[in-house]
């Protein structure tokens, strides 16, 4: 089977299952797990951070960062097809109890004026502004790079304005990978950073939060609270260690698997598609006769994962466990399937 469902279905190489069977660890809730703080400290120093916590997931990530950064009642300016709004099952209100407000970007980017213009004016009754997030790389464009120049855009008006502000940056990692900008300047407007070691970095099981140490202390105790304290969690945290360590540097060949895709997709009579706009490991594309689960129905049958992005939309990530062999194995498939006229 050829799963390119999605950049989180890879197994722990060789090198990464030896380095969880011979990690040190100790009680993580005690605070004596040295894997985990050693992992913890990795990350800050990559993003230029004080502070950092080693998470569960990404969802848990984006809502620590939520918590902390507001009080309930308060609003949350988000890009509408954000991760935090669409695939986190309604947490923001749940659990920080905050309204989330949506504002449409092209591609997914917004402005500095969209944001500017979008913050209340601070009347009592009105919810208060007091946090934008943004995300790097986007998920539903594509995997599209957030431009640096919006990204510091926006973070200046939340500055001005007295918001916080936080990056999802599951795949920032890809960012850096596609521009060469270190993950660094990525992260260094924005008050808090998510970033993912199971996307698209094959680790198992992780994220991590990083900021300002007197917010990611906040979160470590709202960690607790919400069922993620961990014991002998630095099992996990060898393997985004050496995640970190052995597999960044070959994200860029994810990418050219995701380009080469979309170059043999576009050639094929029924889907709709630009290559040029592929930049990471996310291919997006459209099936003219409208019916997606068809196709994936077709696919599957014939050995290849892919995932519904729409009613007539699939999307396609390459990882470290699709090979470009695979890539072009799938693209076989597809032209036997689908290149008749």
């Amino acid at each position: 089977m050829i799963d390119l469902r999605s950049d989180t279905v890879t197994r722990p190489t060789e090198g990464m299952r030896r380095a969880m069977y011979e990690a040190e660890v100790g009680d993580d809730v005690f605070g004596e797990d040295p894997t985990v703080r050693r992992l913890q400290q990795t990350v800050a120093s990559l993003l230029g951070k004080e502070a950092a916590l080693f998470v569960p997931s990404g969802v848990m990530g984006n809502q620590l960062a939520l918590k902390v950064h507001t009080q309930p009642g308060d609003e949350v300016l988000l890009e509408a097809t954000s991760h935090i709004f669409n695939y986190e099952s309604g947490a923001p209100g749940l659990l920080s109890g905050v309204v989330t407000r949506t504002l449409t970007g092209e591609d997914g980017v917004l402005t500095g004026r969209q944001v500017a213009d979008a913050v209340r004016p601070g009347y009592y009754w009105l919810a208060r502004t007091r946090l934008v997030c943004l995300e790097n790389t986007l998920n539903q464009a594509g995997g599209r790079v957030y431009p640096m120049e919006n990204l510091r855009a926006i973070t200046e008006v939340a500055r001005a304005r007295g918001l916080g502000s936080h990056l999802d940056g599951a795949r920032l990692w890809n960012a850096t990978a596609a521009t060469g900008i270190p993950e660094q300047d990525y992260a260094a407007p924005f008050d808090t950073v998510s970033v993912s070691l199971s996307k698209g970095l094959g680790a198992p099981v992780g994220s991590v939060l990083a900021g300002p140490k007197d917010l990611i202390t906040e979160a470590h105790r709202y960690r607790k609270m919400w069922g993620g304290g961990m014991r002998q969690a630095g099992i996990l945290a060898a393997a985004g260690l050496y995640a970190l360590e052995h597999h960044r540097a070959r994200l860029a060949a994810d990418h050219d698997k995701a380009r080469r895709l979309a170059e043999g997709i576009a050639e094929l009579p029924g889907f709709s598609l630009d290559p040029a706009r592929v930049q990471t490991n996310i291919v997006i594309f459209d099936v003219d006769h409208g019916d997606a689960l068809r196709t994936l129905g077709e696919l599957k049958a014939e050995g290849v994962l892919m995932v519904p992005f729409g009613p007539a939309t699939i999307r396609a990530t390459t990882h470290l466990d699709v090979s470009m062999d695979d890539v072009e194995a799938a693209l076989a498939i597809m032209r036997r399937l689908y290149g008749r006229a």
